[in-house]
């Protein structure tokens, strides 16, 4: 297969965003854990939505 330089910059594109997204799926399921993701919807009354 031949390999330029623009193939590479692809894939390192892809994954970058593959790991942009992980980092942001783990940081997300961090913060539901530390601040209780159950009690999202009670949070939400008091702002009116």
């Amino acid at each position: 297969m031949y390999v330029d330089a623009v193939v590479i910059a692809g894939i390192a594109t892809v994954l970058l965003m593959v790991g942009f997204f992980v980092g942001v799926g783990i940081f997300v399921i961090k913060d539901q854990k530390a601040h209780g993701g159950k009690n999202a919807s009670e949070h939400r009354k008091g702002q009116g939505g």
